[in-house]
C-alpha cells in the first residue's frame, strides 16, 4: 500500500524569524543580566508582559528559549529582556557570560497572554506578586500601569534571596519616588543579610490575604492581580485569591515551569505498551501523516519527521505551537498555556498533546 501523504520538510514562505542586535547588556545582580536590543525596522511591536523566543544553535543543534520582556513599550525606547542564570543552563549561563553589544540573536515575534489593555480613564489597584525572576515580565506591565493610568496605583509583594539578589532594586526605588503614593513596593527576602529591616522569610498566605482584601475594600479602585514566580508562590496567591472569590478574569498568572509537563515526560519516556498512532497534521495548507509513538508528543514527532512546525517553551506554557482540533481526541499534559475559550474552541498544544484516538487531526493556524 502506498503512503500519498508527504513527510518532507515544506517550503518555508517567509522567514520566521526576526534577527536583533544587541545595544546593552545590563548586570542587574551577580547572576542576572539584561540584554536590550535596537530597534528593527519597523519596530519591533510588542505589549507588556509578553516573551520573546530566543533561537540559536549549539553544538550544530538549533535550540529555542523563551524570556519575558522586562521593558515597557510606551516608556522604554528599546525592547529588552532579563535573563538570570540556572544551574546548568544552556541559553541562561551563555546570555549572562558571553553575550556582548553588537551580536545578533533570531527571535520568534512577540508572544503572550500575561498582559492587559491600557485606558487613562482607569481607576485600578493592580495587585503584583513576584517571586525571583519572575518580576521580569511584572516589571514591564508596572511601568505601563504607572505612566498609562494616572488613576491607577500598584501593589508589588515581591520575593528575593537577600538584597543583591533584588532584581531591578534601583529602577523600582526610583519609580516609587517618581509615582509618589502610587506604586507601593513590599521586598520579602528569605536569607537577609545583618541588618535588613524589611519582611523577612517567604510570601505567605497571611501576606497575601491582607493585601487582597484591603484591595477588594476599596470603593473607588478595580483590583487586579498579576502573579509570577515559582510554582509554589504562584498556587499559593491563585488559592488565596480563589478562597477570597476573586473573579477568575482578574487574575492573571505566567508560569516559566510546570512540573505537571515535566512529570508526564518523564512519565511517557518509560511508556512501551501504548499505541503508536498516525495523526494528520495540516500546516500551510498542506497535509501530513505524522506517527506518535506512546512516549512522544504530536510536537516531538513532527519535529522527528523534519515538519517545520512552530513551537517555543515545549511545556505547554505559552501558544507558540498552539493548534486545532479538527478530529479526534488528545491527552494535554499541561493546559495553562490555553485560556477557557480557547479550550471550548477546539484549540490544544502540540508540544504537551499525545493521541487517544486514531483519528486525530490538526490544524496549526
Amino acid at each position: 500500500m502506498f503512503n500519498l501523504f508527504k513527510k518532507k520538510k515544506p517550503e518555508a514562505k517567509t522567514n520566521p524569524f526576526l534577527p536583533l542586535k544587541v545595544r546593552e547588556v545590563v548586570r542587574e545582580t551577580p547572576d542576572t543580566v539584561t540584554l536590550y536590543f535596537e530597534q528593527p525596522e519597523p519596530i519591533l511591536d510588542y505589549s507588556p508582559g509578553q516573551f520573546l523566543t530566543l533561537v540559536m544553535e549549539f553544538d550544530g543543534k538549533e535550540q529555542r528559549r523563551s524570556y519575558s520582556l522586562c521593558t515597557s513599550p510606551f516608556v522604554d525606547p528599546f525592547p529588552g529582556i532579563s535573563v538570570k542564570k540556572v544551574a546548568g543552563g544552556l541559553f541562561s549561563n551563555f546570555l549572562n557570560e558571553k553575550i556582548f553589544p553588537g551580536k545578533t540573536i533570531n527571535v520568534l515575534k512577540p508572544m503572550g497572554n500575561f498582559t492587559t489593555e491600557f485606558h487613562s480613564k482607569n481607576q485600578r489597584h493592580f495587585i503584583m506578586i513576584a517571586g525571583g525572576s519572575g518580576i521580569t515580565p511584572i516589571m514591564g506591565i508596572l511601568k505601563s500601569a504607572l505612566i498609562n493610568e494616572p488613576k491607577s496605583k500598584v501593589t508589588l509583594l515581591y520575593c528575593s534571596r537577600n538584597e543583591e539578589q533584588i532584581i531591578f532594586k534601583d529602577a523600582l526605588e526610583k519609580l516609587v519616588m517618581d509615582y509618589p503614593g502610587r506604586l507601593e513596593t513590599i521586598h520579602v527576602l528569605s536569607q537577609p543579610e545583618m541588618g535588613w529591616s524589611g519582611v523577612t522569610g517567604r510570601i505567605t498566605k497571611d501576606l497575601i490575604q491582607s493585601q487582597v482584601k484591603q484591595a477588594e475594600a476599596e470603593q473607588d479602585f478595580d483590583a487586579e492581580y498579576f502573579v509570577c514566580g515559582p510554582e509554589g508562590i504562584m498556587d499559593l496567591s491563585v488559592q488565596v485569591l480563589e478562597d477570597l472569590s476573586v473573579a477568575k478574569e482578574k487574575i492573571h498568572r505566567e508560569s516559566f515551569y510546570s512540573s505537571a509537563a515535566d512529570q508526564a515526560q518523564h512519565e511517557a519516556a518509560g511508556n512501551t505498551s501504548g499505541l503508536t498512532r498516525e495523526v494528520a497534521v495540516v500546516l500551510e495548507g498542506e497535509e501530513y501523516q505524522v506517527t506518535v509513538s506512546p512516549d512522544k508528543t504530536i510536537l516531538e514527532s513532527g519535529l522527528a519527521q523534519d515538519l517545520d512546525m512552530p513551537y517555543s517553551c515545549q511545556s505547554g506554557l505559552c501558544t507558540a505551537c498552539r493548534g486545532r482540533l479538527l478530529s479526534g481526541e488528545v491527552k494535554m499534559d499541561e493546559d495553562a498555556g490555553l485560556s477557557d475559550k480557547e479550550k471550548a474552541d477546539g484549540y490544544i498544544l502540540c508540544c504537551v498533546s499525545r493521541p487517544l484516538t486514531d483519528d486525530v487531526k490538526v490544524t496549526i493556524e
